[in-house]
């Protein structure tokens, strides 16, 4: 069984939230100490991996690829190999950043019980942490839709420069979650991987915008949540449903819901604190004023 979760809904306007400061958070997370987790784009911009929305919540590129396009249009597929091709590298070569690291450390004081990133970059896995739960899948994989044999995005692109030689040649720009803009004509030219394995369909290891989350994973983290004290929202505006959903469940549970973001979210109306400051400074600050839990 699985659940349809990512679609792209409008910016909404929420009733605004009094902004608090960093020592009303130190306090409250003193109070309610043991915390789930909730990331997005916003950590992994100072690594150099670009956002998907503004500080208002829309789009600031153009739409990403979707489930339905990318399984029934081999245009689709071509297109997205291609601009894959260019994105690719800006996720392999990205590097944890502070954020990520105050993160491991809010996680060793014994304060973060799970994280539950909609990145799919792993740069929290790189940094050391060690309860994150990739919501959205993970860019570093690719799996065949016939058998589901995994394979290295690695190897995947040595696949297509040895059998596309002149896509070196093309220009590009980085957007987000391994995504590239191009302006080439020759798309339909590209040759794309198949499973090595049984010869089918191949597709990255992720959610795409129409796909599903499973159900299990969704599950799972809604019995964690049961059992903490409050839900963190750090660098997301929290639009999709498959992030959201759990903003409304710990409300209905009165699990009090603070955030840590500097622009619009779909939950603002819900939150008992939001500051909305760079998360890596109020990042750094927690972890480096609170004090380790017994």
């Amino acid at each position: 069984m699985r659940n349809i979760l990512l679609r792209n809904p409008e910016p909404i306007a929420p009733e605004p939230v009094p902004e608090g400061t960093l020592s009303e958070l130190q306090e409250f997370i003193a109070n309610h100490p043991r915390l789930f987790v909730i990331t997005g784009a916003g950590i992994s911009c100072e690594s150099g991996i670009p956002a998907y929305r503004d500080t208002k919540g829309n789009w600031q590129s153009r739409t990403p690829v979707q489930h339905s396009d990318f399984m029934s249009d081999p245009a689709s597929r071509q297109s997205y190999w291609m601009r894959s091709f260019y994105g690719w590298p800006t996720v392999a070569n990205a590097q944890p950043n502070q954020a990520h690291r105050a993160l491991v450390r809010l996680e060793e004081l014994g304060y973060i019980q799970t994280l539950v990133t909609q990145n799919i970059d792993r740069l929290h896995q790189k940094a050391g942490q060690k309860h994150v739960f990739d919501l959205h899948g993970r860019l570093d994989q690719v799996i065949c839709m016939e058998c589901d044999a995994l394979h290295s995005r690695n190897d995947i692109q040595h696949w297509l420069r040895e059998h596309n030689p002149r896509l070196d040649d093309l220009g590009a720009e980085p957007a987000p979650d391994g995504d590239a803009h191009i302006q080439d004509t020759l798309v339909h030219k590209l040759r794309i991987p198949n499973c090595s394995r049984c010869g089918g369909l191949l597709k990255p290891n992720v959610v795409f915008y129409g796909g599903s989350v499973e159900a299990k994973m969704i599950k799972h983290l809604s019995k964690i949540l049961e059992q903490v004290d409050a839900l963190l929202a750090v660098g997301t505006s929290l639009m999709v449903y498959s992030s959201y959903r759990f903003c409304k469940q710990a409300r209905q549970m009165n699990i009090p819901l603070l955030c840590i973001n500097e622009g619009l979210t779909r939950a603002d109306n819900l939150f008992a604190l939001k500051l909305a400051d760079d998360c890596t400074d109020i990042l750094n600050g927690l972890s480096q004023s609170l004090p380790q839990l017994n």
